[in-house]
């Protein structure tokens, strides 16, 4: 017989986004209802921010072992021990799912129902053996690895963000179809990690980004080895022994790439089926959920966030538009998204961070802009560690309001964040450069690239003349 529950919230993903609603709304004092057909934690946890970290640090140490050398250092080719490398990656997770567990929302007070949901009409959802009715409902059901329908693909085996994590054995040659985050993250991990890389992009590699800045990435990937085939057409896939071959058409000349595993890496796409939407009344494309800015659907009691909402596909971003749902939900407040100063960054190393409007963007809008560059190479930290490729960018506007900054270099993730604030606080530049930096550190390109700004005015021959006047008293 089913059980009839009846709550205030109930939320369908236990991912970032939902995790994120159900604990804030119950520490509130609502009742919540928290379903979840699969793992608690959803991708970030379990294929994807988590996992990708801890194997991308597995690199880095393989990394210096081999970068040592210039310290005065010698040490040989460095041995990778694949099952150890797979239980370091699972050991990060088990350290971290306590705080996504089942049992700790539940010691909050969530009822987590461990099924899958349809909703059976517009204040109904049918979990296994419950029916929810609620007050309100947040669609938190994540995305999914998008596959192409590649000629051949269904042929042979082939690896996602969803199991390339559960490899135990070495990879010989890994090939990358994808050539955005995903796939550079993972290409540079593996061949760091002692495979053969070949990354495979119809398109430009990192096209979301500044090509100036994601060139210099590029540029470090393609010195440690991984090859690069861009803008190829016409892919197909043949099963090989032991293998696979892709193919591609370049510059009407078809290439072919042979290699032991294939990673598809080609975007995501929102979950959107099985929940009987239409029975809600909420309307959805293969894009995702439709929401307005405060992240209501069309049937105005079913709120959605994270990536089958959009228009980001970001755990931060999950976790941010969690704050806009409870505000409107549990406090009646008509709190909107704002999506102007949205950071994201691309783990390879070195690091590409963004926040803002890039150069092409701001001129797109035909905005008078200038654009300041700083290199890493003129960081004293940068040139001691001898990680001295790299480049921040701002873009700003005419008088000094920083409208974006694009960061390539080491721990560029964390020294974006200054940047992310004065982009979100409309600040001027002249903050930034205000500001004092400890020496030496990285971070001093922030303030080097903000003084930077006024260089041109000061030290200009009218504020010259000026100075020697005042010299003469």
């Amino acid at each position: 017989m089913s059980e009839l529950l009846n709550v205030d919230v109930c939320v369908i993903g236990a991912g970032s986004g939902g995790l994120s609603v159900a604990a804030g709304a119950a520490r509130l004092g609502a009742r919540v209802a928290l379903v979840e057909k699969g793992e608690m934690g959803g991708d970030c946890l379990n294929t994807g921010c988590v996992p990708s970290k801890a194997l991308l640090a597995a690199a880095e140490k393989a990394q210096a072992v081999r970068d040592a050398r210039c310290f005065g250092i010698q040490a040989a080719e460095p041995v990778v021990d694949w099952a150890v490398v797979h239980r370091h990656v699972h050991q990060v997770i088990e350290k971290i799912a306590p705080n996504d567990s089942q049992e700790r929302f539940e010691g909050l007070g969530v009822r987590v129902v461990r099924a899958a949901g349809a909703f059976e009409d517009a204040r109904t959802l049918r979990a296994g053996e419950a029916r929810i009715r609620a007050r309100f409902f947040v669609l938190a059901t994540g995305s999914s690895p998008f596959v192409p329908p590649i000629p051949g693909l269904d042929a042979v085996d082939y690896l996602t963000n969803e199991n390339v994590f559960d490899n135990k054995e070495a990879v010989d040659h890994l090939i990358v179809i994808g050539g955005g985050p995903i796939g550079m993250e993972l290409a540079q991990a593996h061949r760091r990690l002692g495979a053969r890389v070949t990354v495979m992009e119809t398109a430009r590699l990192l096209a979301k980004d500044d090509p100036e800045l994601a060139g210099i990435v590029i540029e470090r990937l393609r010195a440690e080895g991984v090859e690069f085939l861009e803008g190829g057409r016409n892919l197909r896939v043949e099963p090989r022994e032991g293998g696979v071959a892709v193919y591609c058409t370049m510059d009407g000349t078809e290439t072919c790439v042979t290699g032991s595993h294939l990673l598809v890496a080609t975007g995501r796409r929102p979950n959107v089926d099985g929940l009987n939407l239409e029975a809600a009344g909420v309307r959805y494309s293969p894009r995702g959920v439709e929401v307005d800015a405060r992240l209501r659907t069309s049937n105005r009691r079913v709120f959605a966030v994270g990536d089958v909402a959009g228009p980001y596909q970001f755990t931060h971003m999950a976790a941010y538009q969690a704050g806009i749902v409870i505000r409107n939900m549990l406090f009646r407040l008509p709190a909107r998204v704002d999506y102007s100063a949205v950071p994201w960054v691309t783990y390879t190393d070195p690091e590409l961070a963004h926040v803002g409007l890039t150069e092409a963007a701001a001129r797109e809008q035909g905005r008078k802009i200038r654009v300041l560059r700083w290199r890493f190479a003129d960081n004293d930290r940068a040139q001691a560690e001898r990680r001295t490729e790299g480049m921040l960018k701002v873009v700003t506007a005419t008088n000094g309001r920083v409208l974006g900054a694009t960061m390539a270099g080491l721990h560029a993730g964390e020294l974006i964040q200054p940047w992310v604030l004065a982009v979100s606080s409309r600040m001027k530049i002249g903050a930034l450069a205000g500001m004092i930096a400890p020496y030496p550190t990285l971070a001093e390109v922030n303030k080097r690239i903000a003084g930077s700004f006024y260089e041109d005015a000061l030290f200009s021959d009218r504020v010259r003349r000026l100075v020697r006047l005042l010299l003469c008293f």
